[in-house]
């Protein structure tokens, strides 16, 4: 892939595809991280002398103008940032933005309205997506791709856009691709996976792919529980894809065949309902009353985990071990990070909700060695499958 050091940017406006979907409370931005990941790039054209349009997305809006998902709070979050005004475009692609990106001078910045207002941005149809990209194309003369929370989707601002305009990958994606080959192709040994999160079902080609790859996989949050059941446990009210016990059981069987470590919760902290005043107690995984539920794993799981990352080399984490947005289902999640903030290893969090409890739970985040901006494309690159939009960039 070229990086925007290969183009001539100086005087030119430069499509920057970002990744800005951060969660909103109202208008209030919660958590910025993937606002500051974008920074360095934009500000490196910007040095450069290009006139900058970001496009980006927010939510799920499904192709109609929604006023809870727009990108003006975004804008002014990012103009602070920058130190600069970042001018907000109305529109996606329409006067609005095309008035604005023409206006802008060397070094300025402007962010188009959420891509996805646009019902092209999404669609499956190639015509009609590639409609879509020709107007975005109007808006730029070269594309930068730096949204790798968004290159697993081919959608026309990730995949159609850099096929209409001379293009490049922006630093944060060439620095996650390469962190990623690293995981793939070359891990340091021991390769240690930890995988939380709600479903197994989220995470089938992933644990198939890692099978292949990894040493140990260690498995916390909802998705545990269907582990569980697959060895014989009652799990309660848990969390539970009764229809994937059968093929947990064929990853069980395979990686003691592969001389794969698999770890699961030895203990549990199960409540009465999902809520952060329920009663909730600790018990063995083989003691679940049949009306509590987990909602993290326990005190003996969480030393049980970080004695089984000691001495790792490489660490991949994609996914909490529990409901870590309330305190008294935080403390798993908090186990893990801090076993990979002290850890000499190459440790890799793995993006979506993981990220997001790094920052919530107050860890520095210079204390891991790469914190990915996108949890759905990290897995679906583990998974060994094609990402679009980095397809599109290595055109």
């Amino acid at each position: 892939m070229r990086t925007i050091e290969d183009l001539d940017v100086a005087g030119k406006r430069v499509f920057v595809r970002a990744d800005l979907n951060v969660p909103l409370d109202g208008d209030r931005i919660t958590d910025d991280g993937r606002i500051r990941a974008s920074l360095p790039t934009i500000t490196r054209l910007r040095e450069r002398g290009a006139r900058v349009v970001v496009g980006a997305h927010l939510g799920r809006p499904k192709g109609k103008v929604d006023p809870a998902y727009s990108l003006r709070p975004v804008a002014e979050r990012l103009g602070e940032l920058l130190g600069t005004e970042v001018r907000f475009a109305t529109d996606t692609a329409g006067e609005s933005a095309l008035a604005v990106s023409r206006e802008l001078a060397d070094g300025e910045v402007a962010l188009v309205e959420n891509l996805r207002f646009e019902p092209g941005e999404t669609s499956k149809d190639d015509a009609e997506r590639g409609a879509f990209a020709d107007r975005l194309a109007a808006l730029a003369d070269l594309y930068v791709g730096d949204g790798f929370g968004a290159v697993h989707r081919k959608h026309a601002s990730v995949y159609d856009l850099p096929r209409r305009l001379p293009h490049a990958a922006g630093g944060l994606v060439f620095t996650e691709v390469d962190v990623l080959r690293r995981l793939t192709e070359s891990p340091q040994r021991p390769y240690v996976v930890v995988l939380g999160g709600s479903k197994v079902s989220d995470k089938l080609g992933v644990i198939d792919n890692l099978l292949n790859t990894a040493d140990r996989i260690l498995i916390g949050g909802g998705m545990a529980y269907t582990f569980l059941a697959a060895k014989g446990y009652e799990v309660g009210a848990s969390l539970l894809e009764r229809d994937q016990i059968d093929t947990v059981n064929g990853y069980l069987r395979r990686a003691e065949e592969r001389g794969v470590e698999f770890v699961l919760p030895v203990d549990v902290v199960a409540a009465e309902k999902f809520a952060a005043d329920a009663a909730h107690d600790v018990v063995g995984v083989a003691e679940i009353p049949a009306d509590r539920m987990g909602l993290d794993i326990g005190p003996a799981s969480a030393e049980l985990f970080a004695a089984k990352l000691a001495d790792a080399a490489t660490v991949f984490w994609n996914g909490p071990m529990g409901v870590f947005e309330m305190e008294p289902y935080a403390n798993g999640t908090r186990a893990v990070a801090r076993a990979l903030a002290d850890s000499s290893a190459f440790t890799v969090v793995g993006g979506g909700d993981s990220a997001a409890a790094v920052r919530a739970l107050g860890f520095d985040e210079k204390a891991f060695g790469h914190i990915s901006t996108g949890g759905g494309a990290s897995l679906e690159y583990l998974e060994g499958k094609t990402l679009p939009g980095i397809a599109a960039l290595e055109d």
